[in-house]
Order: structure tokens, then C-alpha cells, then sequence
């Protein structure tokens, strides 16, 4: 009974986290469109992400291992170092998480005489040309929830974008969490995280259950299945570029760097354990 209350408990904690996670970054990007650039840039917006994630971790790191994102829980998957069991209810979780804290701040934005700055062109900057209910354009208002190209990008840039952006943000977490690899003090990899998400966020967005729940949200709540269908179906990519992101990462970190020093580990361990031996055998021998 106390091993099933344990495993509610994490993944409850996880949701929590997710909802929190989310209302956090949802809530700093929403404030820079809503109100036209006014309060917020592009700088805060990935402030939000970084301190996001680190408190994220800091709260949930000891229970749950502070799992925020799929893709990071899938290649600790592939390495054994979480049990695939783990990663379907994760993603579950974090997904509904994404979409209960969209859903919070859809609530807090759309109060009483406010509802209409989601759907119409009574928004601050609007030319009148872009619907606010719409995916497109400069203050289209799904980018508040869900991830959206730039004008520039094409799907085949994102897709790279995507994925070259989560390989780097997995090299970086591997080698944070690796033992064997320079370990950083106990409290302090929250903080080295969140540095990271910072740093790629600036360049590259990235995190399947961040926008998959959001943009499920969206369609259900009155921005339609354009959510789907926009820029040539755009939402494939933030969803599954990341994955193979993470492969290309853990495969280049692990050929690169964790093999190695898992092997010069291995073998210091070994010449430990040689020497205790010995100095076993001459103690019995005295």
C-alpha cells in the first residue's frame, strides 16, 4: 500500500511541477503579447524558462528526479538509468501538466471584460489584419501556449533547429548528472540546469509535453484545428525532432566523453580494489 501511495505521490509531485513549470513560462510570455511588448522581451521570456527549470528541480529533484521534460527522461531510459515503465506515465503526466497550467493562465488572462484580448483585435499593436484567434501573424495569441515558426523558418530549419537544440541540451544534462565526469556539488545541478536551458533558450526552443498539452488546450478552447494544420503542420516538429535530438546528443556524449571516463572509473575501481586485496594478503600472511 505505502509503495503505491509512493508512486501517486511522484507522479503527482511531477504534475505539480509541470503545472507550476508551466504557468511560469506561460504567464511571462503571455504578459509580452497581451500587452503588445510592453511588459516583457524576448530576454525575460528565457530568464522565465531557466529559473523555471531550476526550481522545477530544486522542489522535485529528490522525489522524482525532477523530470520536467520527455526528452530528457527518454535517454536515461536508453542508458538504464531510469526504467522504461517510467517513461509512458511521465510523459503522461508532464503532458497534462503543460495542459492544466495552460489552461490556468488562459483563466487568469481571460477575466471579466478581458476574454475578448484572446479573440479579436482589441489587443494592443494589432494592425487589424491578424486575428488573435489565429496562429498567424505578428500577435497571433496560440503563440502564447503553443511553440510557432518564425517568418523565416521553414519546416525542414525548425526541424534542425529542434533537434540540434535538444541534442545540446542533453550533452549538457549527461554530463551534469554523470558521476565520473567532473560531478558537481549535491544542490547545485538545479542551478547548472536551468543555466543551460537558459543559454540554448536564447537560440532554440525545445520540449515535446510543453507543447503538445498547450496546443491541445488551444484547440479545445477556441483557436480550432488550425493549431494542427498551421505552417504545414508544424506541430510534428516540436514534438518529434526533439527525440531523435536526443539520441544525436546521448550517442555523441557517451562516444565522445562517457564511455571514457566510465572506463577510466572502471579501471581506477579495479586497481582500488587490487591494492586492498593485497593489502589484505600480506596482513593475513604477518
Amino acid at each position: 500500500m505505502s509503495f503505491h501511495f509512493m508512486i501517486v505521490s511522484h507522479l503527482l509531485l511531477i504534475l505539480h511541477k509541470k503545472i507550476q513549470f508551466y504557468i511560469f513560462i506561460c504567464g511571462e510570455v503571455a504578459q509580452l503579447v497581451l500587452s503588445g511588448g510592453s511588459h516583457g522581451m524576448f530576454l525575460t521570456i528565457n530568464f522565465a524558462f531557466g529559473f523555471a527549470a531550476t526550481l522545477g528541480i530544486l522542489v522535485s529533484g529528490q522525489v522524482s528526479g525532477g523530470h520536467l521534460n520527455p526528452t530528457v527522461t527518454f535517454p536515461l531510459c536508453i542508458l538504464g538509468r531510469e526504467p522504461w515503465r517510467k517513461f509512458p506515465v511521465f510523459f503522461l503526466f508532464q503532458t497534462l501538466g503543460a495542459f492544466l497550467g495552460s489552461g490556468i493562465i488562459f483563466g487568469m488572462y481571460s477575466g471579466e471584460g478581458n476574454l475578448e484580448m484572446f479573440y479579436d483585435d482589441k489587443c494592443p499593436n494589432n494592425n487589424n489584419n491578424n486575428s488573435f484567434s489565429s496562429c498567424h501573424g505578428e500577435n497571433a495569441t496560440a503563440g502564447i501556449f503553443a511553440t510557432y515558426p518564425s517568418k523565416h523558418l521553414t519546416l525542414v530549419n525548425g526541424f534542425f533547429d529542434q533537434m540540434i537544440g535538444m541534442a545540446a541540451l542533453i550533452m549538457c544534462i549527461l554530463a551534469i548528472v554523470d558521476p565520473y565526469n567532473n560531478p558537481i556539488h549535491r544542490g547545485l545541478e538545479a542551478f547548472t540546469v536551468g543555466f543551460v536551458v537558459l543559454v540554448i533558450g536564447l537560440s532554440m526552443g525545445f520540449n515535446p509535453a510543453r507543447d503538445l498539452g498547450p496546443r491541445i488546450f488551444t484547440a479545445l478552447a477556441g483557436w480550432g484545428s488550425e493549431v494542427f494544420t498551421a505552417y504545414s503542420y508544424w506541430f510534428f516538429v516540436p514534438i518529434f525532432a526533439p527525440f531523435i535530438g536526443v539520441v544525436v546528443g546521448m550517442t555523441v556524449y557517451q562516444l565522445m566523453v562517457g564511455y571514457h571516463v566510465e572506463g577510466e572509473a572502471r579501471e581506477n575501481r579495479e586497481e582500488e580494489e587490487k591494492e586492498e586485496n593485497q593489502k589484505c594478503v600480506k596482513q593475513i600472511n604477518f
